[in-house]
């Protein structure tokens, strides 16, 4: 039987003017844009929607782009579309998130509450924020090369005295990102090539997310998560850390720890959805980057479709 997968995005699909479309035109997502507001106190709805004056875009794009602001509007916007998608009468049979997705993908479940999560979102973006200006970091993409390449590739890079650079992102065959010391990664990009590596290169970030150089963050959001009330969700979720499904609260409680400085096994994980029955797999929210993520890890014909925009929405409703 048929099976329904939903992910949900991580930070790098973020825009601005990201869900000024669907508060304008869609009640269900206004609701859950306008409640964000209100738990956070702030109006996140601003940030994400921008001035719309092309003389402060590259002002309105910084804001959006600083990581404590980032985390919470992605979250925001793909629980704005799903609350919307809920009246269309569909349901995920699982779900998985990239990196901050993960909380999205549980509050979809129903394993947290929409309240609890954006504040949780909101301080883990703001750990990790204070992270990298603790222990300045940088991350890099390695394509064309197998995973096993990569891992030896930053243990060699490791082990020159630079600093620790650890792979950070495995997103499909041949897509790796690597995090850390920023001296180690540069030494790894500028190996990768004799390696085998078709492309090395640094990518705009603010700090070294997934790798060791975010354990200033863990003792702040493992506090956090201690105390937030966490249910079984009402389908299984796909684990960054595991790249398998559990519908255990305090199994998840820790995994969320651990995803502070462990890799996102994503290519991993949709092996692992599409084993347990999945054939089609849904984005929810910003942007168009898993659904190629999918693509690239299975067959090319498999199935996706992407809910992002009032106009999405409405080419299901008719």
């Amino acid at each position: 039987m048929s099976k329904q997968a939903y992910l949900f995005p991580g930070q790098g699909s973020q825009s601005v003017g990201m869900a000024a479309d669907l508060y304008a035109s869609v009640p269900a997502a206004r609701r859950v844009l306008d409640q964000a507001n209100e738990v956070l106190g702030f109006s996140i709805t601003d940030i994400m929607f921008g001035s719309g004056s092309p003389e402060t875009a590259a002002e309105d794009l910084a804001l959006l782009t600083q990581t404590q602001n980032t985390q919470p509007a992605l979250f925001v916007h793909s629980m704005a579309v799903f609350e919307a998608m809920r009246g269309l009468g569909v349901a995920p049979d699982m779900v998985a998130g990239h990196s901050l997705g993960e909380y999205s993908a549980l509050c979809a479940a129903g394993a947290i509450s929409f309240e609890d999560a954006l504040r949780t979102v909101r301080l883990r973006g703001e750990l990790m924020a204070s992270a990298g200006e603790i222990r300045p970091g940088s991350m890099a993409a390695i394509l064309n090369m197998e995973d096993d390449a990569v891992e030896g590739l930053c243990s060699d890079a490791s082990g020159m005295g630079l600093g620790i650079v650890r792979p950070a992102n495995y997103n499909s065959p041949g897509q790796i990102v690597i995090s850390g010391d920023v001296d180690a990664v540069a030494k790894a990009v500028e190996l990768a090539p004799e390696r085998g590596a078709r492309r090395a290169l640094l990518l705009p970030v603010s700090g070294a997310f997934h790798s060791p150089l975010m354990d200033f963050a863990t003792e702040g959001l493992g506090k956090a998560l201690a105390a937030l009330h966490l249910v079984k969700p009402t389908c299984p979720v796909y684990l960054n850390v595991t790249a398998a499904a559990s519908s255990d609260p305090e199994e998840i409680r820790g995994r969320l720890v651990e995803q502070l400085t462990a890799p996102v096994r994503w290519a991993q994980t949709l092996v692992a959805m599409q084993s347990a029955g999945a054939t089609r797999f849904i984005e929810v929210g910003s942007g168009k980057v898993l659904s190629g993520l999918v693509k690239r890890t299975l067959e090319r014909d498999t199935e996706t479709a992407n809910f992002g925009t009032a106009a999405d929405l409405a080419a299901v409703t008719g």
